[in-house]
């Protein structure tokens, strides 16, 4: 099943429908209209976080869905364990993203036992790394994607504002995985120089589906100085 997809996914975007806890845009009936109109922007599959939502962007938008389940205020927390993960896979998931970063994992498991839990329930993982080294250990364990998600929000990490292209460029070299740029990028120009570096898809999310963080940004700057 990962080829197939990869093809579809390949030089395309992919759009992170999400809002924070406390945002209005945080309700499922909104973020699934989110969705729906980035399939009608061209967008070649969503992002989305938490099982409900999930499910109701499987029902509602023919396109490829990566799920995560964000659960914690620390450490791991995107899709922290197996019970995460095949709950993504029971609301419809095609695609589970997960933390595959070093770091140890709630439930005492490892992101091996993760992958091979989701592959046994019939969906692919997208691992959400922060180094090539967590890049390599991540295919190495069977991930069907690698992502540059967590690159600079994980100790060891350069913290920078600009999407980490060095990664993307590092982990196409270092992985025979389609690489996934996600992480800051912020304009048409920089996902272009993504694919350029090496990307096999651009996911972006606040630039497209964030329209608190993106009023607060015009706000901060209208007063700066």
């Amino acid at each position: 099943m990962t080829q197939p997809l990869a093809d579809t996914l390949k030089g395309r975007l992919i759009v992170s429908c999400q809002a924070p806890p406390g945002d209005p845009m945080r309700h499922t009936d909104t973020l699934v209209r989110m969705t729906l109109a980035a399939r009608a922007g061209g967008a070649a599959a969503v992002r989305v976080n938490d099982p409900e939502v999930v499910a109701a962007t499987v029902a509602a938008v023919d396109l490829p869905v990566i799920g995560l389940w964000k659960d914690g205020d620390s450490g791991v927390l995107i899709t922290p364990t197996v019970r995460h993960a095949l709950a993504l896979v029971e609301a419809g998931a095609t695609v589970v993203a997960a933390d595959a970063t070093a770091r140890p994992r709630p439930d005492g498991s490892s992101f091996a036992d993760l992958v091979e839990a989701v592959h046994e329930a019939g969906a692919l993982v997208m691992a959400d790394v922060s180094t090539v080294d967590e890049g390599r250990e991540a295919a190495a364990q069977g991930a069907d994607f690698v992502g540059t998600t967590l690159s600079g929000y994980v100790p060891g990490s350069p913290v920078q504002t600009a999407p980490d292209l060095a990664l993307v460029a590092d982990l196409a070299a270092a992985t025979s995985v389609p690489v996934i740029a996600e992480g800051r990028i912020a304009t048409p120009e920089q996902a272009a120089e993504a694919l350029a570096a090496g990307a096999h898809s651009v996911v972006v999310g606040t630039a497209i589906t964030a329209p608190t963080a993106l009023t607060a940004a015009f706000v901060a700057g209208l007063t700066a100085g």
